[in-house]
């Protein structure tokens, strides 16, 4: 089955210049899947082979680089409101939703590890608005084996405003904890837009702050889920996993904790593991958009934060094609892709740093 990858860039309600992407079957998407990548990840050369999977299974798939991440603009990996996150992908994701040719579609969210808890923070959000969500390895709790000591944080909370960009979190070479497969490992480290520097001070805060209170509110989650981890991750505990299942109010829920896997479930195991992987995901959102379940696709008539498409020359999109899926974290390729500039404030594009 081929479909068509496209690059889009936005400007959010900060005058910041964000990268998006999609992966479109040729006929008429099952439903939308909208994908939030994890800290200091991207999605146009890392999670193409979960877009593309997506799309030769049937589904429309769209990504965004989030501030400071990837092919956006901002200071590298600096988040400092794990909120702004949020807010630009509920934005660009309603947008997408509000199109003609997809406001009767199913709409899934599609997190991996803080992805993760940026889709259960769009479904608190408008809790009845998102059909579903898959989560894999998602951060939603703090797991008490790595959990700072409250004196700890206090002392860095002082400090955060004064040196708020400072690389001085100490932290494990996470490529290497993440990743089992030796060269995909590799291939993956070679990726220049995957941020591998220490962590700064006030994203370490802002993603710890954004984990003890989802932690403290798992119950509020009520939609349906899907969430995978690794028995043997040692980046996010399996223990978040379980305890999300546990605690969360939804009446269809999932787990599915895989023997002798790492973090990276989809990216980063043997060939023969992620397939089992994306079998299990693609067998879990074919069921929630069957014929024979019903399911209810809340309205969205008009966008409150409407995006203004401004016309610009496009060149032909990119063709995807089967060979692409049989690929194991596949290179980035040139291509001409078929580019548009949306643009959601009347101001001049602001320029920001990369450092």
């Amino acid at each position: 089955m081929d479909g068509e990858y496209q690059e889009v860039y936005i400007r959010n309600s900060r005058g910041v210049q964000l990268f998006t992407c999609r992966w479109l079957p040729f006929s008429s998407p099952k439903a939308l899947v909208f994908l939030c990548h994890g800290y200091g990840m991207e999605c146009s050369g890392f999670m193409r082979e979960c877009g593309v999977r997506l799309a030769n299974a049937g589904y429309a798939v769209f990504g965004i680089d989030y501030e400071g991440h990837g092919r956006s603009r901002g200071a590298r990996c600096y988040i400092k409101k794990f909120e702004n996150i949020v807010n630009d992908c509920n934005e660009f994701f309603k947008s997408i939703c509000a199109e003609e040719e997809y406001r009767d579609k199913c709409r899934f969210l599609y997190g991996e590890s803080m992805g993760g808890a940026v889709a259960l923070l769009l479904h608190k959000k408008e809790p009845t608005f998102w059909n579903g969500a898959v989560l894999v390895a998602p951060m939603c709790k703090i797991s008490e084996k790595v959990k700072p000591h409250p004196l700890v944080i206090n002392v860095l909370t002082r400090v955060e405003e004064i040196i708020p960009k400072w690389k001085i979190v100490p932290t494990i070479d996470v490529i290497d904890s993440a990743f089992k497969d030796p060269l995909k490992r590799e291939e993956i480290r070679s990726n220049k837009l995957i941020y591998q520097d220490k962590p700064r001070l006030k994203t370490a805060l802002e993603m710890l702050r954004t984990s003890m209170n989802l932690e403290h509110t798992l119950h509020e989650v009520r939609l349906p889920f899907f969430v995978l981890h690794g028995e043997a991750d040692t980046v996010t505990d399996p223990e978040v996993s379980r305890a999300l299942y546990e605690k969360a109010s939804s009446a269809d829920k999932t787990i599915k904790l895989y023997p002798g896997m790492w973090h990276g479930l989809t990216s980063g195991e043997p060939d023969g593991n992620v397939e089992i992987v994306f079998s299990d995901i693609i067998t879990w959102l074919e069921k929630h958009t069957s014929d024979d379940n019903s399911v209810v696709v809340q309205p969205i008539h008009t966008y409150r934060n409407a995006i203004l498409k401004m016309n610009t020359t496009a060149s032909p999109p990119q063709i995807i094609n089967k060979q692409h899926q049989q690929q194991q974290s596949p290179r980035p390729v040139r291509t001409q892709s078929h580019r548009r500039y949306f643009c959601g404030v009347r101001r001049r594009l602001q320029h920001h740093s990369a450092m």
